[in-house]
Formats: structure tokens, C-alpha cells, sequence
């Protein structure tokens, strides 16, 4: 079940990246602007020594996988669906602003202003302790922290003064 799971993940973040850049693309053929794009390489750096830690510890650790926290990622998951869905052609993995749309306030947006992030935050701590790693899930929790900073304030920036009324 290990390395199902772990196949599931990495498969369902390479879909992801095709997903963000066939709506980064369509979002620049609108007008759209890039923010921040100098901390994308070190957020995508980031997931994948991650993920390859992840990958590791599993095949060298003897694992058995922990079904609570298992269950926990599984609605997480569930969750990111949601944002996906709620962001619809805005979803991407890089800070997309089109000046003249509105902010996004459905789905999760109506409890959050970066309900994404929380799940990210959630998953980096997650994944690793469904396989007893709480090693690499404190290690990459704290350097997450650390990046989101950058992240979300180059965010917040690029979205202030936008229409706070629904779009999508």
C-alpha cells in the first residue's frame, strides 16, 4: 500500500503541473501577470525533496502505515478538489493575477483567504506521518513555513485592491 500511495501522490502532482501551466498559459493570454516568480524554484525544489524523502524513507525504512493519519490526508485531498474546483481556470501553482477579475469568494474562499496553502501545510505534515516519518514531517513543515511566508505576502500583495465580489 506504501508505494501505491506514494505513486498515487506523485501522479497526482505531476497532473497538477500539467493542469497549472494549460491555465497559467491561458491566464497570460488574457493579460494576465506573474508574481513572485522568483521563490517558484524554491517551493518547487521544496515538494520535490520532499517527495523524494518521502520515497526514500519508505524504501528503506521498514513501513507500516498509519491509518489515522492516512484517513486525515485522504480528506484533504478531498478538500483540495474543492479549492481546485472553486478556482477553476484561476488554479495554478504559480501567483496568476488578472487584474480586472474578482476575487474568488466560493467554495472554501468563504472561510478562507488561502484555504490552499492550509492544505499544503496540512499535506506536508500528513503524508510523511502516514508513514512514520515524523522526522521528515517536521523538517519540511518549519522550511514550508518559511517559504508560504514569502509566498503568501507576495500574494496578498498582488491581490489587494481587487473586487472582493464572487468570480467563478
Amino acid at each position: 500500500m506504501s508505494f501505491a500511495l506514494l505513486a498515487y501522490v506523485i501522479a497526482e502532482r505531476l497532473l497538477e503541473l500539467v493542469i497549472a501551466r494549460r491555465n497559467t498559459a491561458r491566464l497570460m493570454a488574457r493579460g494576465a501577470v506573474e508574481v513572485g516568480a522568483g521563490h517558484y524554484p524554491v517551493m518547487l525544489a521544496l515538494h520535490i525533496s520532499w517527495l523524494v524523502g518521502i520515497v526514500m524513507w519508505v524504501v528503506m525504512a521498514d513501513v507500516v502505515v498509519i491509518v489515522p493519519a492516512f484517513v486525515l490526508y485522504a480528506v484533504v485531498q478531498v478538500v483540495r478538489v474543492w479549492v481546485m474546483v472553486s478556482l477553476g481556470d484561476y488554479w495554478t501553482t504559480r501567483i496568476i493575477t488578472v487584474l480586472d477579475a474578482p476575487l474568488v469568494k466560493t467554495g472554501p474562499y468563504r472561510f478562507l483567504r488561502h484555504p490552499n496553502y492550509v492544505l499544503v501545510t496540512l499535506e506536508v505534515a500528513l503524508l510523511p506521518l502516514v508513514f512514520g516519518a515524523w522526522h521528515i514531517a517536521l523538517v519540511f513543515t518549519i522550511l514550508n513555513a518559511l517559504m508560504l511566508r514569502t509566498r503568501i505576502a507576495a500574494e496578498n500583495a498582488a491581490l489587494s485592491g481587487r473586487d472582493v465580489s464572487s468570480a467563478g
